[in-house]
């Protein structure tokens, strides 16, 4: 080998030496798009071992125990069955005559951003400032001192997510919320919950934005298939978007501006934000799925669903949850095909099944229009055993939120969000006893040291301080 070949050699290496450096370089030096920039700054209320024996404990997983026990140790599901010993330290509860369950996870509400006393400076809910409003995050509008959120745990709601409106074509991000008091929204965040998207389809966004009386009227979308030009036209510039961060990110170079809006949708391509689509009907709801083939993206959860009885093999074979009233119908043209035996036949096709309020007054009831609509199926002979029907109160909602690994069910090492029942939650009789979150008892109904108030309610006329 001659001179000249080794002295190319070595600048050959040299070289390959210092563009390694300077790509290593170049991605320490990388722009990156934070995902979470308000972190959850939850901490479990204080807590002791509790021992729950002589009750009837439905799993939520859909096995029922009669005589069962719970035992609760550091916040945790320790041990459930028949025949457990109480350990010396725990705290230990005889439940004979009364229930218990998971807690139950309401995955439509809008407390906190639709909040009591409910005047116009506290409808926060809505960015109706156009169509697609995906920059927008729920938890940005949610008062911490609703009240409403006292009184769903006294019914019962150990987490909920809070949604935007349905104003928009995308209406912006939503947030999953341990039911516990705090005076910021982030320390009532569920640790480790995914971001969620809320979409619209249907009358409200071409009733906001369109002719017959829109807020804006003269803008789009019109009708429907404005709706659908809007998802698609949002999601051509998010995948896009999408392309050049991946360039960047794999190869260096400029990066791309940022985009609020975008960033969110991107987030739902790269499958860390899940899409909750506020939709009626069963045709919308099919072609949404459509829409969601052709982007690469999924719908976790169609929410109200109002006609997902006649489509709930398609669901099932989609994978996609229906979030949906007892009984509520009628009071618009979409909600028009409604029916009571929804959530029934929704189950038996082997699709998930979820019970939503979507109402600061139905929350506190949630267990109640779960029991409507099992008993709306058992009247045209679909047979749901009782703890099988609330997987759509806890477990089915833990998983359209992402969050099924860590509540929804009795399981050891899960979460311990429990209630104590007076008697079968299904009955309009029964009430919550107590109610655990993460092991520490946050309601009870016999002690008025364990009914949280808000600083708002102190001094109220309605009393909302009085123990």
């Amino acid at each position: 080998m001659n001179r000249v070949s080794l002295a190319g050699m070595l600048c050959m290496a040299l070289a390959l030496a210092a563009c390694g450096g300077k790509k290593d370089a170049d991605k320490t030096d990388r722009i990156t798009v934070p995902k979470d920039p308000f972190p959850s700054t939850y901490a479990a209320y204080p807590n002791d071992p509790v021992f729950i024996s002589n009750a009837t404990v439905i799993d939520g997983e859909g096995a029922l125990i009669e005589k069962g026990s719970l035992l609760i140790v550091d916040g945790k599901i320790s041990a459930i069955g028949k025949d457990l010993e109480a350990p010396a330290d725990a705290k230990k509860i005889d439940a004979s005559g009364r229930w218990v369950t998971p807690g139950i996870i309401d995955n439509h509400s809008h407390l906190g951003a639709y909040p009591s006393p409910g005047v116009s400076s506290l409808s926060d809910g809505n960015e109706i400032s156009a169509p697609v409003t995906a920059e927008v995050w729920v938890e940005h509008s949610v008062w911490p001192q609703d009240p409403g959120f006292s009184r769903a745990l006294a019914g019962g709601i150990t987490s909920l997510q809070i949604l935007p409106g349905s104003a928009n074509l995308f209406g912006g991000r939503g947030v999953v919320l341990k039911n516990v008091p705090s005076r910021t929204v982030q320390g009532m965040k569920f640790p480790g919950a995914p971001y969620t998207l809320k979409m619209a389809c249907g009358e409200n966004p071409k009733r906001v934005y369109g002719y017959g009386g829109g807020r804006y009227p003269g803008g789009a979308p019109y009708s429907r298939m404005g709706n659908v030009a809007g998802y698609r036209a949002a999601w051509i510039q998010a995948t896009d978007y999408k392309r050049k961060w991946d360039k960047y990110e794999k190869e260096g170079g400029e990066a791309p501006t940022r985009d609020l809006e975008l960033d969110t949708l991107k987030g739902v391509l790269d499958g860390d934000i899940l899409v909750h689509m506020h939709c009626y009907r069963a045709d919308e709801m099919a072609q949404v799925m459509d829409i969601s083939k052709e982007f690469g993206y999924k719908v976790t959860a169609f929410h109200h669903a109002v006609e997902a009885y006649k489509i709930a093999d398609k669901l099932a074979e989609y994978g996609a949850c229906s979030s949906m009233w007892a009984d509520w119908w009628g009071f618009k043209m979409e909600a028009y095909d409604g029916i009571k035996e929804n959530i029934p036949l929704v189950h038996k096709a082997g699709a998930c099944a979820i019970v939503h309020s979507d109402s600061e007054v139905g929350i506190q009831r949630l267990n109640q229009e779960a029991a409507k609509a099992w008993a709306d199926g058992k009247k045209i002979g679909i047979n749901i055993p009782e703890e099988e029907a609330w997987q759509w109160l806890s477990l089915n909602p833990a998983k359209s939120l992402g969050i099924d690994t860590k509540t929804g069910s009795l399981v050891p090492g899960k979460m311990a969000d429990v209630v104590i029942w007076s008697g079968n939650p299904f009955s309009v009789y029964s009430k919550a006893d107590q109610v655990y979150i993460d092991g520490a008892l946050m309601y009870d109904r016999s002690d008025a040291a364990h009914r949280p108030v808000s600083d708002f309610e102190l001094g109220q006329p309605g009393e909302g301080d009085l123990k």
